[in-house]
Parts: C-alpha cells; sequence; structure tokens
C-alpha cells in the first residue's frame, strides 16, 4: 500500500511524474516490439476450444490492415458504431480506430430498436459495424430497421463478412492520433435512468487499464479468460487495453459460461480472473462442483459491488488468493481507487482500497465543494489524467460532474481514513429519506454481507405513506439456507441502529442487471411497488 498520514479527507497522487501520454496505437506498438511472437489474442469457441489466435505481431499486422480500411471509410474523428458481443472482430476494430483517429461508440447487444435509436442519434455515429445476432437477439434486423430512418448512417458492415469489413486497406492511411484524442464514447450503465455518452480519451483508457492490471498482478506472459462484455469500460479499457498493455494473453470467450471458462482455466492454466460479484459466485460454486484444478489462477478481481467476507473466504479456500475490488465509474476510464493483495479481510471487503497511481481522490461536502475532515461522510472526487473530456453533446451534465478546479465528482458517497483508504457509503441519488432521516444503502448492505447465507444484496427505498420511504432488502444465496425476517433483523440489530433495519425482507432468484453486471435498482423499486415481491417477502 501507499504509506501515507493524511490530515483531511485528500489524497495526493503518488507515483508522480506521470509516464509520457500514449495512445492506442503506440501502446500496441510498444507491446508488439517486446515481444512480437507471444500469444496476444486466443478466440474460444462455445466448449472452450481455441478457434483462432493472433500473437502480438499478427494483431497489429491485422489492425493496421483495418485502419487502412478505415481511414478510407471515415474521416479522422468520425463516429462509428460497434454492436455486436465479444468477438475477435470487436478488439480489431478498437484497436483499428485507435490507429486510424476513428471515435468507437459502444452498444450494448442486448439493445432493442429504441436504444439503438438513441445512441446513434446522440453520438452522431455514421456508421454501424455489427453481428447477425446473439443469444436470440436479431441484431442486424434491429439495426437495420433503426438505420433505414437514420440518413446519417452511411455504412453498415458485418464484423464477420471480412471482404466489406477489410475493403480499400492496401493504402497506408498515415494518420497521427494524440493521447488526449477522444477514442471511445461510452454510455453509462444506467443503474438509475437512461445513459448519458462518456467521451473517453486515447491516454485515460490505456493508461488506467496498465495501471489496474499492474496493481492486480499481471505480468508479461500471464494469461487470463476475458468473459466480460467488450462494450463496457471493464471488458475493453480494463481487460483488452491494459491487458494488451502489459503484454498478457487474452483468452476471449463470447459470453460468461462457468462450466466453459473454470474448464479452460484448468487446460491454459490462466493467472488471472476479473468479474462481479454475481460472476465469482457463480464461477467458484462451478469450480467446487467439477473439481477443476484452477490453482495456477493467483490474482482475482472484482468491480461492480462491494465484497462479501464470506465471498472472499471462498475465493481462498478455491483459488489460495485475496479478491482485490476495484471502483471506479464509466466517466474515469473507469478505475479509481483499487485494494493491494496484501490487504487485510477488513480492508479487502469494507473498503474500496487506495487509490490507482498518479490520481487525486477527495472527499467533499456536496453542499459547498470543500474538502472534509478524515472519517466524514461526503461525496467521493477524483481529478487526474483519466477523467472523460466531458458528456457528449451535453454541456449541462458536464459542468454538472465536472467542476471548475477539474474534480470529478461520482456521485457516490463514502468516508476515508488517513491512510486514504475509502469506504462506500452510498449514492446520493440512492439516498432514502425515512421519516426525515437520511439512510445510505451501501452502510446496511455492508453490515448485512456479514451474514453467511447472504452472497449478494441490495438495499432500495420504497415508497411509504407513513415515513415517506421504507427500507427494502432484496437478497440472493448460494444455497438453501434463507433466514426469515425476523432472524435477519435480529442480526442487523446487533450491528446498526433501529432506523436502519430494513422493513421488508426478499430473497431473489435474479438480478434485473445493466450489461456491465450492475444490479438496476431503480427496476427492483418499481417491481416492488407494483406489488410483485408480494409472495417473496420473507
Amino acid at each position: 500500500m501507499y504509506q501515507v498520514d493524511l490530515k483531511e479527507s485528500f489524497f495526493p497522487a503518488q507515483g508522480l511524474p506521470l509516464p509520457d501520454p500514449q495512445t492506442i496505437g503506440e501502446m500496441l506498438r510498444a507491446s508488439c516490439a517486446a515481444a512480437p511472437d507471444r500469444p496476444a489474442l486466443k478466440e474460444l469457441g462455445s466448449g472452450g476450444e481455441i478457434e483462432r489466435v493472433w500473437t502480438y505481431a499478427e494483431l497489429i499486422a491485422d489492425c493496421e490492415r483495418l485502419a487502412n480500411a478505415i481511414a478510407a471509410r471515415h474521416a479522422q474523428g468520425a463516429r462509428v458504431a460497434i454492436y455486436a458481443n465479444n468477438i475477435p472482430e470487436w478488439i480489431l476494430l478498437e484497436l483499428a480506430c485507435g490507429l486510424a483517429g476513428a471515435t468507437l461508440v459502444t452498444v450494448n447487444p442486448a439493445y432493442q430498436k429504441r436504444e439503438l435509436e438513441y445512441v446513434l442519434q446522440q453520438s452522431r455515429a455514421e456508421a454501424i459495424y455489427y453481428v447477425d445476432e446473439f443469444r436470440g437477439n436479431p441484431m442486424k434486423e434491429i439495426a437495420d430497421s433503426v438505420c433505414d430512418q437514420i440518413p446519417a448512417i452511411k455504412h453498415r458492415i458485418l464484423l464477420t463478412d471480412h471482404a466489406a469489413l477489410y475493403a480499400d486497406d492496401t493504402k497506408p492511411h498515415k494518420r497521427q492520433t494524440k493521447p488526449e484524442d477522444p477514442a471511445q464514447i461510452q454510455y453509462t450503465s444506467g443503474t438509475t435512468g437512461f445513459p448519458k455518452g462518456a467521451l473517453l480519451h486515447h491516454n485515460g483508457l490505456v493508461r488506467n487499464g496498465i495501471d489496474a492490471m499492474t496493481r492486480g498482478g499481471m505480468k508479461p506472459g500471464d494469461s487470463f479468460v476475458h468473459h466480460l462484455p467488450l462494450f463496457h469500460t471493464t471488458g475493453c479499457a480494463i481487460l483488452v487495453l491494459g491487458g494488451l498493455g502489459v503484454g498478457s494473453t487474452i483468452l476471449l470467450a463470447k459470453q460468461f459460461d462457468p462450466p466453459m471458462i473454470a474448464k479452460v482455466m484448468e487446460r491454459e492454466r490462466t493467472d488471472f480472473v476479473l468479474g462481479v460479484p454475481t460472476m465469482l459466485v457463480a464461477l467458484i460454486d462451478e469450480i467446487k462442483r467439477s473439481g477443476r484444478d484452477v490453482s495456477s489462477t493467483s490474482r482475482i478481481m472484482a468491480g461492480g459491488s462491494m465484497v462479501s467476507p464470506d465471498l472472499c473466504r471462498k475465493a481462498h479456500d478455491v483459488f489460495g488468493a485475496p479478491i482485490q475490488i476495484v471502483y471506479g465509474q464509466t466517466e474515469s476510464s473507469p478505475v479509481i481507487t483499487q485494494a493491494w493483495y496484501d490487504d487485510t479481510i477488513e480492508d479487502l471487503t469494507q473498503t474500496i482500497g487506495q487509490p490507482v497511481p498518479y490520481t487525486e481522490v477527495s472527499v467533499r461536502s456536496p453542499s459547498d465543494n470543500t474538502v472534509l475532515p478524515i472519517g466524514e461522510q461526503g461525496e467521493i472526487c477524483c481529478r487526474g489524467y483519466q477523467v472523460m473530456l466531458g458528456y457528449n453533446e451535453n454541456p449541462e451534465a458536464t459542468a454538472a460532474a465536472i467542476d471548475e478546479e477539474g474534480w470529478l465528482h461520482t456521485g457516490d458517497l463514502g468516508r476515508m481514513d488517513k491512510r486514504g483508504y475509502l469506504r462506500i457509503t452510498g449514492r446520493v441519488k440512492e439516498m432514502i429519506i425515512r421519516g426525515g432521516e437520511n439512510l445510505f444503502p451501501a452502510e446496511i448492505e455492508n453490515a448485512l454481507l456479514e451474514h453467511e447465507a447472504i452472497d449478494e444484496i441490495a438495499i432500495v427505498g420504497v415508497a411509504d405513506e407513513k415515513w415517506g420511504e421504507q427500507v427494502a432488502c432484496f437478497m440472493r444465496s448460494h444455497g438453501d439456507d434463507r433466514p426469515d425476517g425476523a432472524a435477519l433483523k435480529a442480526f442487523v440489530r446487533e450491528r446498526l441502529s433501529p432506523q436502519k433495519t430494513p422493513a421488508f425482507w426478499v430473497w431473489v432468484e435474479d438480478w434485473p442487471l445493466t450489461g456491465s453486471g450492475k444490479i438496476q435498482r431503480f427496476k427492483l423499486k418499481e417491481a416492488f411497488e407494483r406489488g410483485e415481491f408480494q409472495d417473496h417477502l420473507s
């Protein structure tokens, strides 16, 4: 960890000076020069078999070819959308757009017509690169129907049609990009409503990915299964740009399939795994069920929500390693803080670690933006190389998110201790007001995650005539042990004051999730208030 003794809730940037800024192309060329014959990318079939392989030299050669084709079709700075699941061509297009100076607009492959139309219109995309279908979603049909109504879309290209994809690829493009140039428009996850387009630059995406993977323990030549969606920053920035930046080998899975992933981890002797807690629970359960030998995997990272002590113990049992949590958001490319491998179990499960290198983090008063004393609750803010350029064509939202001093206001509430470790205490917008008292979901969730029967949890405020809002607790368990409301109430009352005790206890089988695996709390709230959970109340 960084050794600091803070006097206020402000963590100064560590590790300075900041390395020279990099573009996506510069990062790729450097990794290729270091080990041209090392495997960079392997495509996994549905059964875990290796289908296609690229060395670093072969990867950059294909990306340069594709960059020539991109430059022949699109002016520098043009926005091009990608609407596809995890296939190698997604990564090739990401890297080629970086080389050719086009801005990639990432689209959730689950999107339907209305959602796709919004993203294409809002981003001002002039092209869409897509696949026929994924998981029964007729994506080409949806895209063609939408694009018929958008004259600005000049090109529709199937990623699997290589003749069309690489057309006009022979003339070198000779374009130069700068580290501060926009590289992608990433749409926020939408846990509380419709997304905004974060405009992210080359150096933010590249540097942040490398920093996160380095603290995560990745070394040149290490390998991992990539099963997270590519359209999100975790998938395309941390794992792809960070993974390639440190010289690792990516085993690309088309989707999250625990039996297949466990088999590949055993066969390929992978070194690292990253997932949201929901995924890690399923993967650990599969490894325990199947008896797969995954002892080679000694580094585990999790993001999206806090890690329960029970899940951390299970990870130790299966992998012999702790889970390092990462915290951030799309607007920060995405990582802001991260745990260390040798952190205590308390820090691993009760905090979100210390800031990543070259990054300032502060906890500020939501009312006057002043830095708060150590231990006081306020809004977590970040300032550094990874902060977005702004929200695409939304200056009002940009001004609300990034203040005049360059601080990105995350919307998350937290506390910082004198070592610079942060604890999440809630979301500004998810705060529950019960009888005039402010309650913060994360505080209640962290207390209940200490219960061995609870693997995942979401605390939500639901409408109540008497109190204005009441606390509803939604839970998932990996086993059959599901304590009733009375037992859970007794458990939480030993840890929290009475007004923070949930009034409603609901065991669920599945979550409504965003494409990046975050729980959509507003959907739980809406369903509860429609009466859909009446038969599940405990």
